[in-house]
C-alpha cells in the first residue's frame, strides 16, 4: 500500500524520482552483477529514504554473487551491506532520525543488542533485503545508525561490517575485551585486520600483525604494528610469537585467515588467551586445522563473531568521532564510482587491495 502524501518528513531537498541500482542477475560473480534505473523506491511508516554518497565492499558480496552465501539471500538482490548517507524523508512513526541526518547502515538491522539469534542471522542487508550498491534506497530506521562527524560517507561506510567486526572481536566478550598493556595478533591488510590494529593500539595494546609482503608491511608500520611477522618468510610464524611475548604468547588473536593459518594461532595465544574467529579468506588442508580439544590442552577461549549489535556499532561510532586521529577508516588508494562496481568486485578478489575498497556514489 502507498503511504500517504501527509506521512512523510521530507527535508529540504528534492526527491529523486529514479535511482540506480546493481542487482545480482546470477551465480557467476562480478560477471551477474546488472546496472538499471528504476522507480524511487517507495517508503514505508517506520523507513526513512536514503541519499547514498558512500559504500564499500566486503567478501560477503562476492559470496553473495557466487550463490554461495550460507545465510540466504533473495534473488535479484540489490547487494551491498555497508553504507553511508543523508535521509531525504521520514515514514510517519520515525524517531530516531530526521530529514538532513548522516547516517550509516548494519549488515544485521534487526541486530539491536544482546546476543544474535537464528532469526537475526538470516536477515542481512544485501542479502534478504536489498542493499546500498544504489544512489537511493530505503530502510527501516532501527537498522541505521548516526554517521559520525568529521568522516566523508566513504570512510564511514567501512564502519558497517569490518569495523563493527573488529570492534566485537575486541571488545565483545565480557571479562576478556582487550585493555592496556595486552598482546594482540592481527593477520594481514584487509579492513578487519586494518580496524583491530587501530583499536587495539588506541587501547595502549601491543601488536604483532603477519603479513604477505613487505609492501604490505608498510602500512601496518604506518599504523602503529609493535612487530611485524612475514609469514610466507616464517611459515611457522607461532614461535616468532613465543618469543617476541618472552614465551606467553599473545592475549587476543583476531583469526581471519582460517585453515591457513589456525594452527599457527594456537600456537600464538597464551594461556587463558582467546582466539576470535571472524572468517575464513584462506585456504589450506582441514586436517591440520586443530580440534575442540587443543582448547582444553591450551587452555584458550575460541570465539566466532559475525559482525556485531547496534549498541556495539554506536559504541563504536562514538570511539571514533572522539579520536579522529588514531581511527579514521583506512580506505585502498583505488576508490570506485558506483559506475564501476564490477570493477571494484574483481579489485577486491584479486587480493590487491589494502584495507576497505571503497565506492564514492554521486
Amino acid at each position: 500500500m502507498k503511504p500517504k502524501p501527509h506521512s512523510i518528513t521530507m527535508a529540504h531537498v528534492s526527491i529523486p524520482k529514479t535511482a540506480g541500482q546493481w542487482k545480482v542477475g546470477g551465480k557467476g560473480g562480478a560477471d551477474t552483477l546488472k546496472y538499471s534505473e528504476q522507480p524511487a523506491p517507495e517508503i514505508g511508516d517506520n523507513q526513512v529514504l536514503v541519499k547514498l554518497r558512500g559504500a564499500s565492499l566486503n567478501y560477503r558480496d562476492i559470496v553473495i554473487s557466487r550463490g554461495h552465501y550460507p545465510w540466504g539471500f533473495k534473488p535479484g538482490i540489490v547487494p551491498g551491506s555497508d553504507g553511508a548517507g543523508i535521509i531525504l524523508a521520514v515514514g510517519k512513526h520515525v524517531t530516531r532520525f530526521r530529514p538532513g541526518d548522516k547516517v550509516v547502515t548494519m549488515l544485521n538491522p534487526q541486530h539491536i543488542a544482546g546476543p544474535v539469534t537464528r532469526g537475526i542471522s538470516g536477515f542481512g542487508t544485501g542479502a534478504s533485503v536489498d542493499g546500498t550498491f544504489r544512489s537511493v534506497g530505503v530502510f527501516n530506521e532501527h537498522g541505521l545508525v548516526a554517521m559520525p562527524q568529521g568522516l566523508t560517507f566513504t570512510e564511514a561506510a567501512t564502519l558497517c561490517c569490518a569495523g563493527l567486526t573488529a570492534w566485537n572481536a575486541l571488545f565483545g566478550l565480557p571479562g576478556k575485551q582487550v585493555s592496556a598493556g595486552q598482546w594482540v595478533l592481527t593477520q594481514g591488510t584487509g579492513g578487519v585486520s586494518i580496524f583491530a590494529v587501530q583499536f587495539a593500539k588506541a587501547v595502549g595494546a601491543r601488536v604483532i600483525a603477519t603479513t604477505s609482503s613487505s609492501e604490505k608491511g608498510k602500512l601496518l608500520e604506518k599504523l602503529g604494528v609493535d612487530h611485524i611477522i612475514n609469514y610466507r618468510e616464517t611459515p611457522e610464524w607461532g614461535s616468532e610469537v613465543r618469543k617476541l611475548t618472552g614465551g606467553d604468547g599473545v592475549d587476543v588473536i583476531v583469526e581471519v585467515a582460517g585453515p591457513i593459518s589456525i594452527k599457527q594461532s594456537v600456537a600464538s595465544v597464551k594461556l587463558d588467551g582467546l582466539i576470535v574467529v571472524v572468517g575464513s579468506v584462506g585456504s589450506g588442508d582441514a586436517k591440520e586445522m586443530p580440534s575442540l580439544l587443543d582448547c582444553w590442552m591450551n587452555l584458550f577461549t575460541t570465539r566466532g563473531v559475525w559482525v556485531g549489535n547496534r549498541l556495539q556499532m554506536e559504541d563504536m561510532c562514538r570511539a571514533v568521532e572522539g579520536n579522529l586521529e588514531k581511527l579514521r577508516p583506512v580506505l585502498d588508494p583505488k576508490v570506485f564510482s558506483l559506475d564501476q562496481l564490477k570493477e571494484a568486485y574483481e579489485y577486491l578478489e584479486s587480493g590487491k587491495h589494502q584495507a576497505k575498497v571503497g565506492i564514492e556514489i554521486e
